[in-house]
């Protein structure tokens, strides 16, 4: 891939449009130790479980999952082991801000590679409620039965 294009989400966290109203998007950089670039260049992650805490005026990544490295020897890296991300001290203090209200959290939605340098995008989210869930669900489903026969139609 040329420098400079943003490839591909190698990992994307599908569980957070389903519980979060995501208000706003930063793009953060991830401090990263060993072998991890290479099992998530291999696209050995799992964002399903992560989330996002300010502690001490910086951000870090729990329960992240990076498969450890199979060619890794003695050096390889801990799974789920505790991330910092890089952001702008502006951006910091914007998402201390928010957090401090109810309801609100930091998501992480998806990791790529952008210029060679692995990248998370994280969501400032506000938690759905059940009954909220469950209108996505129907509007979901009713967007699927109109393009099923919108394409049923022009079959004919």
């Amino acid at each position: 891939m040329p420098k400079g294009q943003q490839g591909n989400a190698i990992a994307r966290n599908k569980k957070a449009n389903h519980d979060f109203f995501i208000e706003d998007t930063f793009e953060a950089g991830i401090v990263l130790q060993g072998t991890e670039i290479k099992s998530i260049r291999a696209g050995r992650v799992n964002m399903k479980d992560s989330f996002a805490r300010v502690k001490n005026g910086e951000v870090f990544l729990h329960n992240l999952h990076i498969s450890p490295y199979e060619q890794g020897n003695q050096f390889n890296h801990e799974p789920t082991r505790m991330r910092k991300l890089l952001l702008h001290k502006k951006e910091i203090n914007r998402l201390i801000g928010e957090t401090q209200q109810q309801g609100y959290s930091i998501v992480p939605l998806k990791m790529y590679i952008k210029n060679g340098v692995a990248k998370v995008l994280i969501g400032l989210g506000k938690g759905k409620k059940k009954y909220d869930k469950r209108e996505d669900l129907k509007r979901k489903q009713a967007k699927r039965d109109i393009d099923r026969a919108v394409k049923d139609s022009l079959k004919r």
